[in-house]
């Protein structure tokens, strides 16, 4: 993948994790103003964004490895076999450190 794409979909795919983080943390700053006692859906919806909040801060991590090695020449090559990822793949997911194979062996 030409580096400059690679570049373009990383910057969008950090602005849409870092979005996503500032509308999380705006809503927990909302709902914590609230006067009142916090039932059982108010704990779901607690645990539920805090889940949300480590599932992003996991992405933003994956996008800073990706942006890393961009910057050192091996964005677009498997971490674990060294296999190119086909551009496809990181059309749809710019931040992927291996390929579809690799990651179904994993579970991912």
């Amino acid at each position: 993948m030409d580096a400059d794409r690679a570049r373009e979909l990383l910057a969008a795919e950090r602005e849409r994790i870092e979005q996503a983080i500032a509308e999380l943390g705006s809503e927990n700053t909302a709902e914590s103003a609230e006067p009142g006692d916090r039932d059982s859906e108010d704990l779901y919806q607690q645990e539920f964004d805090a889940t949300r909040a480590g599932d992003l801060r996991d992405q933003l991590a994956a996008v800073e490895r990706a942006e890393a090695r961009l910057a050192d020449g091996t964005y677009g090559l498997s971490v674990e076999s060294g296999e190119p990822i086909p551009d496809a793949r990181l059309e749809a997911v710019p931040a992927a450190e291996r390929t579809v194979a690799e990651e179904e062996r994993l579970g991912g």
